[in-house]
């Protein structure tokens, strides 16, 4: 048992798993006592040492929690855990299934508890004892056929996340009540990695986090390290970390801003070099080298546009053509650090090439898949708005008046800015440190759509 944090009204703990979070008719020790044992040596405290539980693990998994040391400190936290109690606590757990789970989703339904068998059922609304169930998803990383997955619960039933994704057809590996292949002896691939709630009496929010090391969680150790630093990280390897960047944040601390991946990856222990840029409010994949070696190779197989960058973007309007190539120029105003952009050659220009194809258009948008040729700044946002397709969300290139007009709320609500970076097809030369790597495609899904 490991303590991360305490004071005179709380104390946060890791869970170890396999240990019951209060007594149970097995008698096995408990987390209640055992915690109840430390305080009463640690502070020596005569008579009982009181110890709220204000919420609960599942015995087999182990993780983040946090007790009260007071009754006035529990008084406060448990309407924290209460059901839509959006202020609250927020608990996010990782988990291991295998790789047929979609990229994202979110699992909602009612789940009935049944005390006879000590497990839950997802069952219709409206039956009797049911109660309602949330949570949301996202597949993190795939590897060997398995799928880490980073999970974001909003409700708190029992069983709730191994309920819902064994009804949903991927059940957590090693979960013996509700993976019908799990094999005796495997530990469930279930933990509470995260855990952020306001402390009782500080009226600060406080986050904690853990990591875990044992099982199938080994195979995804530098994804679980990423993911308690706020990122999402699908590829690793000695030499290539691939993140998919949030928006609202710069790639590299030479970018400026006060949030960097670069400043992230360094926090969670790891000295990475960015290749190629995205826009701060731009989504997507990205690329790291992780030693000198691999910055050379990824280095050169970007100067010889060996390295395929496919994006997803929603324009107002929609190009001439379904498809084509947008063959363009462009100078970097230094003033206002935009590109300017033209149909022919001019002095001191750049081309810009860019293919596309248009996906599917609604409503005044187009949704469109552009492929980078070239590797200009700002060179999709520059390009579309250039032949009056702007993206919408862009309020350096595109209108103010399509980025507030009515029809694309409901968009703009998914991403400030309908541009992600969704797909790497790496290509590397023969003899190249990176070889090994020729041909490996990756893949993130758009957090908008048509």
């Amino acid at each position: 048992m490991q303590i991360l944090y305490e004071d005179n009204h709380i104390i946060v703990v890791i869970k170890p798993v396999n240990v019951p979070v209060q007594g149970d008719d097995t008698g096995d020790p408990d987390m209640l006592t055992l915690l109840k044992a430390y305080i009463k040596e640690k502070y020596q405290k005569p008579g009982e040492v009181y110890l709220g539980l204000v919420h609960r693990l599942d015995r087999p998994v182990g993780g983040v929690m946090v007790f009260a040391r007071t009754s006035k400190a529990a008084s406060r936290l448990m309407p924290q855990f209460a059901e839509k109690n959006r202020a609250g606590a927020v608990k996010r757990y990782a988990a291991v299934t295998g790789d047929g789970v979609p990229d994202r989703g979110r699992l909602e339904g009612f789940i009935l508890r049944s005390e006879s068998e000590r497990r839950s059922y997802v069952v219709p609304e409206g039956t009797e004892g049911a109660k309602s169930a949330a949570l949301d998803y996202t597949a993190v990383c795939r590897r060997d056929g398995l799928a880490l997955l980073d999970i974001e619960l909003h409700t708190g039933r029992h069983h709730q996340i191994r309920a819902q994704l064994a009804h949903a057809g991927f059940p957590i590996r090693g979960d013996q009540k509700y993976d019908p292949e799990a094999r005796p002896g495997l530990q469930i691939a279930l933990f509470a990695r995260s855990l952020s709630f306001e402390h009782p009496t500080l009226h600060e929010r406080m986050t904690f986090t853990a990591v875990p090391d044992y099982g199938l969680f080994k195979r995804f150790s530098n994804e679980l390290r990423l993911l308690n630093a706020g990122l999402n990280c699908p590829y690793s390897d000695e030499d290539v970390i691939v993140l998919n960047k949030p928006d609202g944040v710069t790639v590299a601390n030479a970018d400026g801003g006060s949030d960097t991946l670069e400043a992230r990856l360094a926090a969670a222990g790891f000295t990475c070099f960015p290749v190629h840029r995205l826009d701060a409010k731009t989504q997507g994949l990205i690329l790291f080298a992780r030693n000198t070696g691999a910055k050379e190779a990824l280095d050169s197989a970007i100067r010889a546009r060996a390295i395929d960058k496919y994006y997803r973007l929603i324009t107002c309007g929609c190009p001439p053509s379904g498809s084509g190539t947008l063959r363009l120029y462009a100078v970097k105003d230094p003033a206002s650090g935009l590109m300017r952009v033209f149909d022919e050659p001019v002095k001191n220009s750049l081309e810009m090439i860019t293919d596309y194809r248009v996906i599917k258009q609604s409503g005044g948008a187009c949704l469109i898949e552009a492929r980078l040729v070239t590797g200009r700044t700002h060179q999709l946002r520059a390009s579309f708005a250039h032949i009056g397709c702007p993206i919408i969300g862009d309020d350096k290139y595109g209108s103010r008046e399509v980025n507030r007009d009515p029809r694309f709320r409901p968009l703009l609500r998914r991403a400030p800015l309908l541009l992600a970076a969704v797909r790497l097809e790496l290509h590397f030369e023969k003899g190249s440190c990176l070889e090994r790597l020729n041909g490996l495609t990756l893949s993130a899904e758009a957090p908008f759509g048509l």
